[in-house]
């Protein structure tokens, strides 16, 4: 079942990062919970899970970003996708990918963008096979 994330999500959602890229969960402090208070309360942040059994087994956020050109159109950023290792390969990512898709066209979104750190062709060609292609644009990050 996909869905969005409620105030409860926090700590299964912790330990699901620990599939993408962190390495541990992070302390559990205010300043953690005054971000997470934020995401959830946030219209334009879109938390999305997918769950099996009532266990969250893959994840994306899709945030809506107000925008002044294209019609004063909105775009929308994917990031954090990620899937439990043991649940690969079945389409959960994708439900979650659909989703966010589902948010940016209620939005009114003229784009959809997502950037991966990953080299690995299947992960690359998983992207491309959502609907997400890597001509149309370059990316640039500076890290902070």
């Amino acid at each position: 079942m996909v869905r969005e994330a409620n105030e409860n999500d926090l700590d299964e959602l912790l330990h699901l990062y620990l599939y993408l890229h962190e390495k541990d969960i992070p302390e559990y402090t205010q300043y953690l919970q005054n971000t997470w208070n934020s995401i959830i309360k946030d219209e334009n942040h879109h938390l999305i899970l997918n769950e099996v059994d009532g266990k969250i087994v893959s994840s994306c956020v899709c945030v809506i970003i107000p925008n002044l050109t294209r019609g004063v159109r909105p775009y929308a950023f994917v990031e954090n996708v990620v899937t439990h290792k043991e649940y690969r390969g079945k389409g959960y990512a994708t439900q979650c990918l659909n989703y966010a898709r589902e948010i940016a066209q209620e939005n009114n979104c003229y784009k959809m963008m997502l950037l991966t750190g990953s080299k690995e062709q299947s992960t690359l060609d998983f992207y491309a096979g959502a609907g997400y292609n890597s001509s149309d644009k370059t990316a640039f990050i500076q890290w902070l």
